[in-house]
């Protein structure tokens, strides 16, 4: 490009930086002082954060991203990045004054809710940053595995704020082993040297640096634009650079906001040489000097042309460090607290003089035959993602894979047997599956799955010779395996989990992603796992062992409140079954969730072997039974034809989760004795049971089909006590008895375990057999 068209180019993009600035902004006030607001609540919005990323974005959008690029932008520019959208021709005009509002565009960029498309939903900062990592680990396992169409080229690239990379989860994502050397990643981060609250303390780049470039990224630095390296190039101009250098970020921001003839004054008194400072700042008025002072490389093209050409030049990840301005362009600029800070009226109308919009045209883009209208239209129509070619099709996951469920068996090694049995009874399937986990795969019963299927390494490790001793877990890595060892990180593994479950929206694949980890450590990754959720991807996670069941572990490995987690989490169905059988309909349904695109599912299982001679041979068709145990429970035990039986009187119904089960069909042995006649209910979906039941009810209860709750508890039998037993948090079951309309005794732990056998510890959190029978009694009056 010559020196003429690279002004040319340069001039053009001033002019969209200008636009996006303005309509950002403008975006913002309109929605907070021009828009009906009946409740009279601050709307909110980012007008300084927007403008601090106006001239990297508008550089990435305009002059580096190709088409099929994905993109995470930092939670604060979404106001930015709908801007952009629009002058690219993505985003309908009318959708810019509904910036916060109800069916409009999100506080946040989110790809299941916003009207124009983003790739990575972002809020949660140190979140949505480190998505587009784990889109790039699916990208590169989908190009190992034959017939896989992935686009050639695609970049990968996260915009975040200098604040997030306080956040650990962003350091795991950087360091996890499975994610080094990934082409084709780029990181920029918005260096403004802010918070929410405050100016970000100490100069903290350099520990950012030597952590990046640690971990195998190439660091760019973009901290000075143009017309301050043309000062620095002068006779002792290096004596400005140095005294910039050195200013703590406190003493930068505070300069930027002094007037220019104070800015010539204070200046050298940061420098160790004040007398010929003085003497080369006489080279600028003071306009001059101000505008110098300000020229940062996060706001310059040309620097940051030069930072993006040698991305693209690197072959590993690379970050990009941006130095910039919050409010740049804004009278708020540099405020240690202008983060929600919103811009007055007259304010407002300053910028749009400056910024050339004519008075009712504030929603408009560029003239379509002006010279940037039609740099927009072309930009947009090179960034125009061809339509993504259909999914393959998969055939509907089987409803069985033919596994025996005989003897003692607990429901984690059951697991382990199920993956073998789908790889052997349907291989196109197992084909297509892929697990994951935190360095717990042997633990967690993917043995007997990885030694068929191998780890997965995007290179071949080297031959080595084989181990003296015979191993009963075969560590085979190659490109083709198709389990992801992950370090041990559960933020990481609900990351991964999440992009490989939207395989299909990024890159027009399906696979089935599954993922293993100590239940007890789900709540570590909880904030990864509500986000995969929220950003819409499908997979199945596996907790386990849990509970105080895991009894010699003690509290600090004894899951608590995680089925809770898993009950409440939306878009997620979760399931403690107690069977084997159970355990495979469930599965197996879990998958075909996931082929369908509906829904992700968790489920919580354990070491302690269960007596598979309790399950019930059906005496409905089997397919019935199925179904019910799909959708959260089915009667186990049912007393009603007893001779007597009357709810009122001598009846209660226990819900059992799990491997508590027995211990709720031992109890009711013992209550016939007494003339007791208990109704068990297996319950092996806690979570599609409330949710079931929450759908059926509908919004103000008017017109709702009947429940399945409903069904296993029929009317007459309503007005017997409610029992339930859960080896976790009690309130987790505690609606069932509102929901029937019963008196309720939720049964479940409420105190942090501790070490002993399965029989001491359910007898000290009352979960054993003795305390449902002393339930019961108590329920029915029969405390004598």
């Amino acid at each position: 490009m010559t020196e003429t068209q690279l002004l040319s180019k340069t001039a053009l993009l001033q002019a969209v930086e200008k636009r996006v600035l303005w309509l950002a902004t403008y975006m913002v006030h309109y929605a907070n002082n021009l828009r009906p607001n009946v409740e009279g609540v601050k709307v909110g919005g980012h007008q300084t954060s927007s403008a601090s990323v106006a001239t990297v974005m508008t550089a990435l959008y305009f002059d580096f991203l190709r088409a099929g690029d994905k993109v995470s932008i930092k939670p604060h520019a979404s106001p930015v990045f709908h801007a952009i959208q629009f002058l690219l021709g993505n985003l309908d005009g009318r959708y810019l004054k509904t910036l916060r509002e109800f069916h409009g565009l999100q506080s946040y960029p989110s790809r299941t809710k916003d009207p124009d498309q983003v790739d990575f939903s972002t809020g949660s900062v140190g979140i949505g940053s480190v998505a587009p990592n784990f889109a790039a680990l699916v990208e590169d396992y989908l190009r190992s595995r034959p017939g896989s169409r992935p686009a050639e080229g695609r970049r990968f690239v996260s915009l975040v704020g200098d604040a997030e990379l306080d956040e650990g989860s962003v350091w795991e994502a950087i360091a996890e082993p499975a994610l080094q050397n990934l082409a084709h990643l780029t990181w920029i981060v918005d260096l403004n040297r802010q918070s929410l609250d405050r100016i970000i303390p100490g100069i903290r780049v350099r520990c950012w640096r030597e952590m990046f470039a640690a971990n195998g990224w190439t660091v760019i630095d973009v901290k000075y634009g143009r017309r301050l390296q043309s000062a620095f190039a002068l006779p002792n101009g290096e004596l400005l650079r140095t005294c910039i250098d050195e200013l703590s970020n406190d003493a930068y921001q505070r300069l930027l906001r002094l007037p220019a003839a104070s800015l010539r004054q204070w200046l050298p008194t940061k420098s160790r040489f004040p007398r010929d400072l003085t003497r080369l700042l006489a080279r600028w008025d003071d306009a001059a000097l101000q505008d110098l002072f300000w020229n940062l490389g996060g706001h310059d093209f040309a620097a940051l042309g030069e930072a993006l050409a040698q991305v693209n030049q690197t072959s590993g990840p690379a970050v990009v460090f941006a130095y910039t301005l919050k409010g740049w362009g804004l009278p708020t600029v540099g405020h240690a607290r202008n983060h929600s800070a919103l811009l007055s009226a007259e304010e407002i109308e300053a910028l749009r003089l400056r910024s050339g919009v004519a008075a009712g045209a504030e929603w408009a883009g560029f003239d379509p035959d002006s010279e940037e209208g039609r740099f927009c239209a072309e930009t947009g129509e090179q960034l125009q993602r061809a339509p993504q070619a259909a999914p393959v099709e998969i055939n509907p996951v089987p409803p069985a894979v033919g596994c025996v469920h005989t003897g003692w068996r607990s429901t984690q090694q059951t697991f382990g047997n199920i993956l073998t049995a789908i790889l052997r009874e349907a291989p196109d399937l197992g084909g297509r599956m892929v697990t994951m986990s935190p360095d717990v795969a042997s633990s967690t019963n993917l043995g007997g799955w990885i030694n068929k299927t191998g780890v997965w390494q995007k290179h071949a490790r080297e031959e080595l010779p084989s181990e003296p001793e015979g191993s009963a877990l075969k560590w085979t890595e190659s490109p083709h395996g198709q389990h992801i060892e992950l370090g041990l990180s559960e933020n990481n593994l609900f990351m991964a989990l999440g992009q490989f479950g939207l395989a299909r929206e990024l890159f027009g694949e399906v696979l089935f992603p599954v993922g293993t980890l100590y239940d007890p450590f789900v709540r570590r990754g909880l904030d990864a796992f509500f986000y995969s959720c929220y950003s819409g991807g499908k997979f199945i996670v596996v907790g386990t062992p849990s509970g105080i069941t895991l009894a010699g572990e003690g509290g600090a490995h004894q899951s608590l409140g995680s089925q809770s987690i898993g009950t409440e989490m939306p878009g997620l169905r979760s399931y403690e079954p107690c069977f084997g059988q159970e355990l495979e309909w469930i599965f197996l349904d879990a998958l075909e969730q996931v082929r369908l695109g509906r829904a992700s599912t968790y489920f919580r299982l354990s070491t302690k072997a269960i007596d598979q001679g309790l399950f019930p041979a059906p005496a409905t068709p089997a397919a019935e039974l199925r179904l019910a145990v799909i959708r959260g429970g089915y009667r186990m035990v049912d007393r009603s034809g007893v001779a007597g039986y009357s709810p009122g009187r001598n009846t209660v119904t226990i819900f059992a989760v799990g491997v508590l089960v027995p211990e709720a069909i031992q109890a009711g042995e013992r209550l016939l004795e007494e003339g007791i006649l208990a109704n068990v209910i297996n319950v092996t979906g806690p979570g599609p049971l409330y949710q079931d039941f929450q759908a059926c009810r509908g919004h103000g209860g008017a017109g709702h089909r009947v429940s399945h709750i409903e069904t296993l508890v029929p009317p007459a039998d309503r007005v017997a006590p409610v029992i339930t037993l859960i080896d976790d948090h009690p309130h987790t079951l505690a609606w069932v008895g509102g929901a029937l309309g019963a008196r309720s005794y939720p049964l479940g732990v409420t105190a942090f375990g501790q070490s002993g056998s399965c029989r001491d510890l359910y007898r000290e959190y009352g979960l054993d057999a003795a305390s449902v029978v002393a339930i019961a009694r108590r329920a029915l009056g029969r405390n004598g």
